[in-house]
């Protein structure tokens, strides 16, 4: 785990509102814009996206300034922070310069297009000393905080197994649009657009979801699959080629074993995270489709009669609100980018894995 959240970072602590610009007007950009705008403590003064005219639409949306240069932002606007919602190949570039100009940074996932990207990024961060997190949006569950402290209190005993999948289905049906037509899902099935497939999309979610409360893989084995969707693979520009089902077996560091597997062709399911971590003296397991404040477990006597029981979480911080929290205090939460080098490292091994058919090293 990243151990930056115990490091107090030498940064200017605003004493107004922190000033904020969303580079990426994208559905991602316009989420962060109601979301940074529901906290008093945040003011989004620019959006920055190569349309400007979709830039436009939403800065109108926080009542800020629109711009289609991310040079001319650092020129021109005064701000603290910056959200970085752009494609994933986009996000070293952008980083780069944000920590380069001193300025606090909170970056989409997948971290970046391979581990020495990622680690290069959080490198710079920390000699910036500047704020830097990753936005793995599912730590903002109260379930996922609760599980990792029970298993950390040592309640579960021994970890033997853990199950983890992330099952979405805008493949096979429309809840969200029809992909066949829209830009904003086309790109995320093509790597010539810079995506990384369900692999970097919603594959990183999982994998963080299955480490974070159990610890860091030793090895991995991947298979991740492409199918086929138009005729010729392409739909327009796109080239419908990035990976759409992906199953990871791994072995923990602990030495426990995990099945993690994610898609988006999992019907009747639109949206679904869940988790199952089974130790030699009691379990957990969760499911956000269910309900994002609930655990269940089976420990003590339970054990003998399989009986499970529900556990009511106390909300938690959400990521942006952990941002901004970071920013004024000047000690770095997590997750931060160095915990997104770590999950960059394990998503290089699940390509190398699948390329060679063999067990890899984390």
């Amino acid at each position: 785990m990243g151990s930056s959240s115990e490091k107090r970072l030498v940064t200017m602590i605003p004493t107004s509102k922190i000033r904020l610009v969303i580079v990426g007007a994208g559905g991602m950009g316009q989420h962060q814009v109601e979301a940074f705008g529901r906290l008093a403590d945040c003011d989004i003064v620019a959006v920055c996206d190569v349309d400007l005219e979709q830039a436009a639409k939403v800065a109108e949306m926080a009542g800020a300034e629109p711009y289609s240069d991310l040079d001319k932002v650092f020129e021109e606007v005064e701000f603290e922070a910056l959200s970085n919602c752009t494609p994933d190949r986009f996000h070293k570039p952008v980083a780069i310069k944000t920590v380069a100009e001193g300025k606090h940074i909170l970056s989409e996932k997948p971290p970046a297009l391979n581990y020495a990207e990622a680690r290069e990024m959080a490198d710079a961060a920390a000699q910036a000393g500047v704020i830097n997190m990753i936005n793995l949006s599912y730590r903002d569950a109260p379930a996922i905080q609760k599980a990792r402290e029970i298993v950390s209190s040592g309640e579960l005993g021994r970890v033997i197994h853990v199950e983890a999948s992330y099952f979405q289905s805008w493949l096979v049906a429309n809840h969200w649009g029809d992909w066949r037509t829209t830009p904003n899902w086309l790109w995320r099935l093509s790597t010539e657009h810079g995506s990384s497939g369900t692999l970097g999309d919603i594959g990183v979610h999982i994998l963080d979801f299955a480490t974070f409360p159990v610890g860091s893989f030793r090895s991995v084995r991947c298979q991740m699959r492409t199918f086929d969707k138009a005729p010729g693979g392409q739909i327009g520009e796109y080239v419908l080629d990035a990976n759409d089902s992906i199953v990871v077996t791994a072995e923990f560091e602990s030495g426990a074993m995990g099945v993690i597997h994610a898609t988006r062709w999992a019907t009747g399911y639109q949206n679904r995270l869940s988790l199952t971590i089974f130790g030699d003296e009691g379990a957990i397991r969760i499911d956000l489709d269910r309900a994002q404040d609930v655990v269940e477990i089976c420990s003590g006597d339970d054990v003998q009669t399989a009986t499970w029981r529900e556990i009511e979480c106390e909300p938690t911080p959400n990521n942006y609100e952990r941002f901004l929290s970071s920013i004024r205090s000047a000690v770095n939460d997590e997750p931060d980018f160095e915990r997104g080098a770590e999950i960059q490292r394990v998503l290089d091994a699940c390509i190398e894995a699948n390329e060679t058919g063999r067990e890899v090293t984390v």
